[in-house]
């Protein structure tokens, strides 16, 4: 039986060494591993409490162990679903219309400039884009009041329009947008479609928004989980509870949980159910974000 030497490289060391090397490098790390492990339980223990929390009755809620989940769940959904005539599910369907609507027009809007700011020369492009990266640093609670003041002159505060139009424009969704157009879209192509008599939102909508369709996925989560979640705003600029969000609504029920510590486990079955459809959302786009991240790292 014969042995096969180690083979050379060009700077004289073994092949054998090279893949020891390589393999000690390949090792997991533990440190890393554990401190991964550790991140995920801080951000699933909220949810768990949540869940353990949505099961009890009111006795139950200040009496038991935190973590410890009861038989009482049902009944909290059908008494949430019951508070004045279904209210709740009113907040459900209005966030879902702020949220939807607000996150594909914000979508259209920030591809469509985004795919501007990539493609075309124009004057001021470079102080236009950075203004846009100085918005994307400024907080939007501070941008509630400007806004309140803005639409209150117009006469479109507390209506849907008062929430909807101010998440249209997000500074960081035209930067995302920016940044893919200019990766994914060649130019050559959009030269053809010029050569063959296009026109310019012809091409965008035909040819430039398809390429870039796993970026705008990964735009439409964003914004959706922003809006969806977004407290400030809509607390700002709405009166009427009929036209409440789900994160205003359940805010209100707290409230009044002092003076009827009942409504404590309404408050809590609430907040389960509106994590529901956030996480259908992203088991629904995952293999569109999972293109995205793929097509990035091939990118770069």
């Amino acid at each position: 039986m014969t042995t096969l030497a180690p083979r050379r490289t060009a700077n004289g060391k073994s092949q054998r060494s090279s893949m020891r090397v390589d393999s000690v490098q390949e090792k997991p790390s533990y440190l890393s591993t554990g401190i991964l492990i550790l991140g995920a339980l801080y951000c699933l223990f909220p949810v768990i409490w949540v869940v353990a929390a949505a099961s009890k009755d009111g006795t139950e809620l200040f009496s038991t162990f935190t973590l410890a989940p009861s038989t009482h769940l049902w009944d909290n959904i059908v008494a949430l679903t019951e508070y004045r005539d279904g209210l709740f599910w009113r907040w459900m369907a209005n966030t879902a219309l702020y949220a939807g609507v607000g996150a594909v027009l914000s979508t259209w809007v920030s591809a469509l400039s985004g795919y501007v700011l990539a493609k075309f020369e124009f004057p001021g492009k470079t102080g236009i884009f950075k203004v846009l990266l100085m918005g994307v640093l400024v907080p939007g609670v501070i941008l509630a009041i400007p806004q309140y003041l803005m639409l209150a002159q117009a006469g479109l505060t507390n209506t849907y329009w008062s929430v909807l139009l101010p998440q249209i424009i997000s500074p960081y969704g035209i930067y995302l947008a920016r940044i893919y157009a200019a990766a994914s879209v060649p130019g050559d192509v959009i030269e053809a479609a010029r050569t063959e008599g296009a026109k310019e939102m012809y091409i965008f909508n035909r040819i430039a928004a398809p390429m870039m369709l796993p970026g705008l996925v990964t735009i439409f989560l964003f914004q959706f989980v922003a809006i969806w979640n977004n407290f400030m705003l809509p607390y700002i600029m709405l009166g009427d509870d009929h036209l409440f969000p789900i994160t205003v609504g359940l805010n209100g029920l707290l409230n009044q949980g002092a003076s009827a510590p009942a409504l404590y486990t309404l408050v809590l079955a609430g907040a389960l159910l509106s994590i529901v459809p956030l996480v259908i959302m992203f088991l629904l786009l995952q293999r569109y974000w999972r293109v995205d991240l793929a097509a990035g790292a091939v990118k770069a």
